[in-house]
Parts: structure tokens; C-alpha cells; sequence
């Protein structure tokens, strides 16, 4: 972790600060390796610091070898009393991660100045190393051998809620820790709600079914999305729709390089999509990052900044259309950001036909 943690220091001139305090989980996390559920670090030129309370010291002394462990205990000035061990008076903190409250009382510490960061380690997340990239194609091969096994679950009157169920129980089962976020099972009508939660619904024939899961292993995801028709022959409104999902695709996949904006990528899709006479059916972005978090900067989006892609980024590419009161489809797949172009991450087929 010791590279990590000159990265972010050497943003500390820029940052005006001497301290950086760390509240987000995953930030937490990806810095020093704890991953209790509690904790907080504090940064300096020369320290590492972790607090943390009596549930985890031991786990945070063997995950974080790198940080001192600062035991919290029940006092009424734990946050003060671990400022006072950095030795420093300018501290940088995460202004996403931080409530009203936490705020408020930052404020009421008089000896310090504090600067609110809108963006910290997420730009260093955003490349992912070997290791991570080892532990993503993981959760991507079981994700994939997962969703190839739906065809088999899925028949007339099994219930999303089931399904889903026997997707997880599948994940975990082939390796996976937990699924990366709740499983999506979206049949007939309910296909055209991007998120819809699994619910009592049986399946039924005609029915166009939108399955987005993702496995997590050692606290990275993966993300994929297949959408399915449950019957012998496909209606010629469900494949008009699923031949201008997958061509919107592949044209954001084919101009994924090292360098481009998130929003270049997101109008390749979204164009094609319009052009067809959906653009108000497509409502969500083109992408988004993921890693320790299901959502990562940075996104393929219309309202995307211009920050460039860089190598070495995991991205989902997933563009949907959703017709309210028929059905929707949605397909995704990952990627890795290549300085040549990209590297397909998942390799579940792309074969919607479930006979009945």
C-alpha cells in the first residue's frame, strides 16, 4: 500500500493541505486494505494512521500493516482526539462522504483548517492494477458462467424472485463472496423499468426478460446484462428493438481507446439509438466505471465531464431501450480501456431464444 500512499501524497501541494482525512469505505479500503466496516485514516507527510473501534483493532492491525492502529473507544471527542495524533492543522476531507453533522462539527474544531476535496482517490482507483484486474476477470468468469445457466432455470411460472435467487445461489456456489449488487430479473412489461426489483411475477411466454447481476470476490465487482424472450419464435418488435440495443453496442465498444471522453463513447450509442426513433426510450448512460463499488468514476454519460478515459479502466457498456407498458431491453458487457481500443472482460453469449 506504501505506493498508494505516496500517490496521494504527492497531491497534497496541490490540495493545500498536510492531512487528508478518509471516511468512504472504499477509499478507506483501497488505501490501506481494512475492510471492517468502521474506520476512518488519517494522512499526513509522514504518517499513516487508522482509526478504528474495539470490533476490528485486531483485524485492522493484520489488514493494514502499513498504518498505525488508533483505538477508538467510547469517548465524546474520538474524531478530535485522532486529528490531534496526524500533527497537523491543514487537513483535506472527502466533501461526498461527509454528512451535515460530520461537517458541522469540523467546524467546530477551532486549531484546524479544513478543506472540502470533491474529488480524492477516485481518479487513482479509476486504473485498476494487475491485482484488481485479476480479482475483476474472476467475478466476470463467474458472472458469465452464471448467466449461461439461466436459459435452464427460466420456464413458464417461476417467478422473478426465484430466479433471482437461483442466480445468487448459482454465483456463490461457483466462488463468489456475495453478488456485486441486488440482482435484476425484469420480465414482460416490468423489462422497460431499468431497475425494477424482483417481485412475485411469473414468467410467461412472450415475454422479454432483462437480467443484470454481477458477482463480488475479495470486495470487487463485475457487471453484465443479457435480456432474453421466453418463447419458441421472437415477436418482430422485441428483435427490431434488441438489433438496435446490440448495434448500439458494439459502436460504443468499437470507439472505447485510451483518451477518449466518456461522452464521446456515450453519443456513439446514444445516436444510433435516437436515429431509430428511441431516444426518449433511452434514458440512463452509456457506462460507468466499477471496482471496490458497483458505480465508479468515471461514466460513459450525455452529461459526462471531459475528462479523458484512461488505460487500464474497467468500464460497463450497457445501453437499454424501455417501451412503458410493452418491455425493454438492455445488454452489457465489460470492458478494459486499451490504449489500442479495449478488451472484452465478460464472454457470456448474446442468445436471447429461450424455447418454451
Amino acid at each position: 500500500m506504501q505506493s498508494r500512499l505516496d500517490l496521494v501524497r504527492q497531491r497534497f501541494n496541490e490540495w493545500l493541505i498536510d492531512g487528508l482525512l478518509i471516511t468512504s469505505p472504499a477509499n478507506r479500503r483501497w488505501l490501506s486494505g481494512f475492510t471492517g466496516s468502521a474506520g476512518m485514516l488519517l494522512i499526513t507527510h509522514d504518517k499513516a494512521l487508522l482509526a478504528t473501534d474495539s470490533r476490528y483493532w485486531e483485524q485492522a492491525a493484520r489488514e493494514a500493516p502499513d498504518f498505525q492502529i488508533h483505538q477508538i473507544r467510547s469517548e465524546p471527542d474520538a474524531q478530535l482526539n485522532f486529528l490531534k495524533q496526524g500533527g497537523v492543522t491543514r487537513i483535506g476531507f472527502e466533501a461526498k462522504h461527509v454528512t451535515v453533522a460530520d461537517h458541522a462539527r469540523l467546524l467546530g474544531y477551532d486549531d484546524y483548517s479544513f478543506t472540502a476535496l470533491t474529488a480524492t482517490l477516485e481518479p487513482f482507483r479509476a486504473i485498476k492494477s494487475a491485482a484488481e484486474l485479476e480479482l475483476i476477470r474472476k467475478a466476470a468468469q463467474i458472472t458469465d458462467d452464471t448467466v449461461t445457466q439461466f436459459p435452464q432455470f427460466a420456464r413458464p411460472g417461476v417467478t422473478e424472485r426465484a430466479l433471482a435467487w437461483m442466480l445468487e445461489k448459482t454465483m456463490r456456489e461457483a466462488g463468489a463472496d456475495r453478488p456485486g449488487f441486488d440482482i435484476i430479473v425484469a420480465s414482460g412489461p416490468n423489462s422497460a423499468l431499468p431497475h425494477h426489483h424482483p417481485g412475485d411475477r411469473p414468467l410467461e411466454p412472450g415475454d422479454s426478460i432483462v437480467v443484470d447481476l454481477g458477482a463480488e470476490v475479495n470486495g470487487y465487482r463485475s457487471d453484465l446484462t443479457r435480456t432474453f424472450y421466453l418463447g419458441d419464435t421472437v415477436d418482430d418488435t422485441f428483435w427490431n428493438i434488441y438489433q438496435i440495443v446490440h448495434d448500439a453496442q458494439l459502436a460504443a465498444i468499437e470507439g472505447i481507446r485510451a483518451g477518449v471522453t466518456g461522452k464521446h463513447i456515450d453519443s456513439l450509442a446514444r445516436d444510433l439509438i435516437t436515429n431509430a426513433g428511441h431516444g426518449e426510450h433511452f434514458g440512463h448512460g452509456t457506462g460507468h466505471s466499477l471496482g471496490l463499488e458497483i458505480h465508479e468514476s468515471p461514466s460513459f454519460g450525455a452529461k459526462a465531464d471531459n475528462a479523458v478515459i484512461g488505460a487500464g479502466t474497467v468500464m460497463t457498456v450497457e445501453p437499454g431501450i424501455y417501451v412503458p407498458g410493452y418491455g425493454g431491453v438492455r445488454i452489457e458487457d465489460l470492458v478494459l480501456v486499451t490504449d489500442e481500443g479495449s478488451e472484452y472482460l465478460s464472454h457470456a453469449p448474446q442468445s436471447p431464444l429461450i424455447s418454451v
